[in-house]
Order: C-alpha cells, then structure tokens, then sequence
C-alpha cells in the first residue's frame, strides 16, 4: 500500500521533529552564517552523549559477560540509524580483530540501503524477522535497536521479535520517550531539533554515531582486544596496519628494533598480542595464543604471567 493510503500517526511531539528555534531564517543565511549556525548547533551533541553516559554505562555493563560467552551485539536500524549501525558492525573487525559475526548491522531494505534510500521498509513491523531467524538470534546475544524519533515501527518489531526469543533487548533513540514494550533498556541521547528540520542525519546522527563508537570501543576494551590505548588486536591486513602494528609494538616493548618486531609479528601471523608475548616469554605462537587465552585475551596479564 502507497505510503499515503492512509493517515499517518502524528509525530510532532517527538523532539527531533520539532522546528528549531534558532535557524527559522538559515536559507537566508550566508555561508559563513550557515556553517557557523551548524557548528554552534552540533556542539550541543556533546552534552547529549554526556548526559546518557550513566545509560551508555550500564549498557556495556550488561554487554560485556553476554559477549564474552559468545553473545553477539546486533544492531537493527532505518535510514541513517541503520547505515550508521551497519557502519559501526563494520568497522570492529579491522580494528578489533573481532570476527565479523560477532558485531552485526541490520538495515531496512538491506544492504542495497546503504546507497539507496528506502525509507518506506521502515513502517513494517516485522521487517526484520527474516534476517533475525536467519542469523537465529538467541538468549546469548543483545539487540540495540537504533531510532532517532524512537517511533520506528521496523526497529521497534525487531526489538519484540529479539525480546520472543530470549534476547537481550535496548533502544537508543535522540528524543524522549517511554520505555517500549519488550525493551530491557532505553538510552537516550537527547539532541533535540535539528537545525533543517526534521533532518536526523546531523546532530542526532553525530550523536548516534558517537554512543555507538562508545559502545563497542569500550567493550572491546573490556575484552581485552585494547592496550592502554593501542589497538592491540588490529588486523594487519594491509601496509599501514602493518606499520601500525610495529609501532604498537614497540611502544609497549621499545627494546625491539623495527626489523625484530617485524620478525616476531610474522612469526605470529599478524597477530600482535602473539608476537609480544612471543618475546615476553621467549616462547612460540602456539604457546603465546595459550597463555592469552587462559587470561581472557588480556595482554597485559598474559605478558606478566
């Protein structure tokens, strides 16, 4: 049925859907004037994410054991929230090392909504019941469904059908709003409205993006693939992942010359955290991976060990 078969459910209570007070004039605004009221605008966002890091908190709180068990984090999203959680799914394997399977992005429409817009798959309900059955979303993993407005039918019904088979379930929206059926945990990260109406693709889309970098960097921390602040379990799979590996390398261990960290990180086929304990302890990959795994993947355990 056309979208316009029927009349819409009003949505002018939710706050990102409001019109901004202060940019009633900005098409009359120079460019200057214009890229200034945007700035001035995002800074806000800020205070947003700020304002939802007790939510943010207990979220990775309740992720983390899930995760470690062999729980996946799977996130269900339309429009910009969708391609923005398929962004975040996508970028934790080069970073983390993580398998791919272990963070994943749903979009309404697929992933031929990456490019192309399709909004209107995000008015079903049961949209994403396919992809969720064929990914058999179970008691181990956590869905985070991803809602600016926090009305979309797509990523509400994706959090119900989770919630069915024993998922644990959250909703991270930009407007206020209750906590919706079947939902374990709400984050809001209030932006309020955005300076082109109703146009969620900027302030509360920085700020989407930004909880949504929170969430796994802070987990995967929690996991043991962070040292410090290196990324310890970067895949280095091409020459400047490479050469990030061996700079890594050497400023936990800076006794090692470019040319022996490069030896022990082959040795340890791309696998940083095998090549530093490798030297720590003087042993070989197999008995490297041994010793990380028996703490959790923690580095700076293993290497004290």
């Amino acid at each position: 049925m056309s979208a316009l078969g029927a009349l819409p459910p009003d949505r002018s209570h939710v706050g990102t859907e409001r019109r901004h007070p202060h940019s009633a004039d900005f098409d009359a605004l120079g460019v200057r004037e214009a890229v200034d009221a945007m700035v001035e605008d995002h800074a806000q966002m800020l205070g947003a994410v700020s304002a939802a890091s007790g939510s943010l908190s207990a979220f990775i709180e309740a992720l983390v054991p899930r995760m470690r068990e062999g729980g996946r984090l799977m996130y269900v999203g339309a429009g910009t929230s969708g391609r923005l959680g398929v962004l975040d799914a996508s970028e934790c394997p080069p970073t983390f090392r993580s398998d791919p399977s272990q963070v994943v992005g749903i979009i309404a429409g697929g992933d031929s909504s990456l490019r192309r817009s399709s909004e209107g798959r995000e008015d079903e309900p049961e949209g994403a019941r396919e992809e969720l059955e064929r990914l058999a979303i179970g008691p181990r993993d956590t869905l985070l469904g991803i809602a600016a407005g926090g009305t979309t039918p797509y990523v509400l019904g994706a959090i119900r059908i989770a919630h069915a088979r024993g998922a644990a379930t959250a909703l991270l929206t930009c407007a206020p709003r209750d906590v919706p059926p079947c939902c374990d945990a709400l984050i809001t990260v209030d932006t309020g409205p955005e300076i082109v109406t109703g146009s969620t693709r900027l302030k509360a889309g920085s700020a989407t993006k930004l909880a949504l970098n929170i969430i796994t960097t802070v987990a995967f921390a929690r996991l043991g693939k962070v040292h410090g602040n290196l990324m310890v379990d970067l895949a280095a799979t091409n020459d400047k992942l490479v050469d990030r590996a061996l700079r890594v390398m050497r400023e936990i261990a800076p006794e090692l010359s470019r040319e022996q960290a490069f030896a022990l990180l082959r040795d340890a086929g791309g696998h940083v955290k095998v090549a530093l304990v490798m030297h720590v302890h003087g042993c070989g990959a197999a008995d490297a991976r041994m010793r990380i795994d028996a703490c959790g993947g923690s580095l700076r355990a293993a290497m004290a060990r």
